[in-house]
């Protein structure tokens, strides 16, 4: 029977299937934070039940850290308690813990990968929705709730029924100016937010292939916003030449075995999915989001478009939009160039890149965050701190940050900001304040012009 990547990795890890029930999947690894966490390590505690595998958990601080004077005292008390709960039980099980000031902390989907922790092949689970981004080295990786944390902890496995299959394939070359954020903010322009709902979905044909690692990280990353469970893509010599090497990646014969495994696990030809999308690469253009879900994507210089449902009226209301409206020359006071879409080191190159010799407009407030220690360090290494400080930009410490509001990095009410993240709800980077999401390019130009341009003009 011809099996696709999802079949092959779901199947090698199912413990045991219940009669005209869910199956119980294996875990390979679980990754913690500080803010779905506590609740779970109560509940064992108040049962009695010891955490069952803790050397197959890898805990990090990351929504609730603050991005300036990481060296200092949390100010913020909730922040505070959390991050200290965390130390705390992780000290008490035995776990490994990337604490705030550890030259690996850092956003967990940032972190993880970069360590070569994520690997092809694995089932990996976190409470957080985006665990999705670790599907692009050919893992199951989805976000879970803190009950199933619970049940993580305790067993290893989980309770689950086994979602359909998707799968989405673009081909063609990609223009000038078109980053993985673009493709993927296309795609959900064009299927909806609900696409995906009961799927796996598979990533496949030239975009992806030609595509670096960090860019499918990107893409994968946003597969929840269509509705999916998780989005995977295919392992190949891009992403062994990414793992290889790594502090946690396997080495040797142990590395020999492991490679063999992962060839493996591309799609068989002729298998079926229950689901299939085709997109050409060449109709894809740099995106911008115009409402409060990712789904309300256009291209920059598109137009709003007319919907009379109470819905797109109740978030272009929001946004301060209309109908037919095009954002082009929109002026922009905020720009956020991070989260675990787009913090990686490729995302601060290509905004290096355009902002170098150039300086941010007065009135723009532009942070750039770090999705991880590392990053933060390749960043003065590669001497991209001084263009981004000559320019005007601050560049923060790493955290999720402005993503979802934490701390003290917050957009005020009624202001805009252009964000690299993954979600543009009401309020999500702080009450009554607008996000439009886009690529790093996008927003790096934003920042210059201190209003919306087209990139591909200004590149061409």
């Amino acid at each position: 029977m011809k099996k696709t990547l999802f079949d092959k990795v779901w199947d090698t890890h199912v413990v045991d299937t219940i009669k005209n029930g869910p199956q119980i999947l294996y875990i390979d690894k679980h990754l913690i934070h500080e803010v779905t966490s506590p609740q779970a390590f109560q509940e064992l505690e108040d049962r009695g039940v010891p955490i069952f595998r803790p050397d197959q958990i890898v805990a990090t601080a990351d929504h609730n850290t603050p991005t300036l004077n990481q060296h200092l005292p949390v100010k913020d008390a909730l922040s505070k308690k959390q991050l200290e709960q965390l130390s705390e039980n992780c000290k008490k099980n035995g776990i490994t813990l990337y604490e705030l000031g550890h030259k690996y902390n850092g956003i967990v989907h940032v972190m993880a990968p970069e360590l070569g922790i994520t690997q092809p092949g694995m089932t990996m689970v976190c409470g957080d929705s985006h665990t999705s981004t670790h599907g692009a080295f050919g893992a199951i990786a989805f976000g879970i709730g803190t009950s199933q944390v619970a049940q993580v902890f305790a067993s290893q496995s989980l309770l689950l029924k086994k979602p359909k299959s998707l799968r989405i394939s673009v081909n063609g070359s990609l223009k000038k100016g078109v980053l993985p954020k673009d493709v993927i903010l296309y795609i959900i322009s064009k299927i909806g937010t609900n696409a995906g709902t009961g799927y796996f979905c598979e990533y496949a044909g030239d975009v992806f292939k030609n595509m670096s690692m960090e860019g499918r990280m990107t893409v994968c990353n946003m597969s929840i916003e269509m509705g999916a469970r998780g989005g995977m893509i295919a392992p190949d010599e891009t992403t062994f030449e990414y793992v290889k090497g790594r502090p946690f990646a396997p080495s040797g014969k142990d590395w020999e075995e492991k490679l063999a495994y992962w060839k493996s696990l591309p799609t068989d030809e002729g298998a079926v999915f229950d689901q299939e999308y085709e997109f050409d690469a060449h109709d894809i253009a740099p995106m911008i989001t115009y409402g409060t879900n990712p789904g309300m994507g256009i291209k920059i210089s598109g137009h709003i478009p007319e919907d009379k449902s109470p819905s797109f009226l109740k978030a272009i209301k929001y946004m301060d939009f209309k109908p037919g409206e095009v954002l082009l020359n929109k002026p922009i006071n905020f720009v956020f160039i991070g989260s675990c879409t787009n913090s990686r080191i490729e995302d601060f190159r290509v905004a290096a890149e355009f902002i170098k010799g150039k300086r941010k407009a007065p009135n723009v407030t532009a942070w750039l965050v770090p999705g991880s220690k590392q990053v933060e360090a390749q960043i003065v290494d590669e001497g991209l701190k001084d263009i981004f400080v000559e320019a005007g930009f601050e560049l923060r410490q790493p955290g999720c940050s402005a993503c979802l509001a934490m701390n003290d990095d917050k957009i005020p009410q009624g202001e805009y900001c252009v964000s690299t993240s993954n979600r543009n709800f009401e309020g999500r980077q702080g009450q009554g304040s607008r996000t439009i999401l886009a690529s790093p390019l996008v927003a790096a130009a934003t920042a210059i012009e201190g209003k919306i341009i087209d990139i591909t003009q200004y590149l061409n």
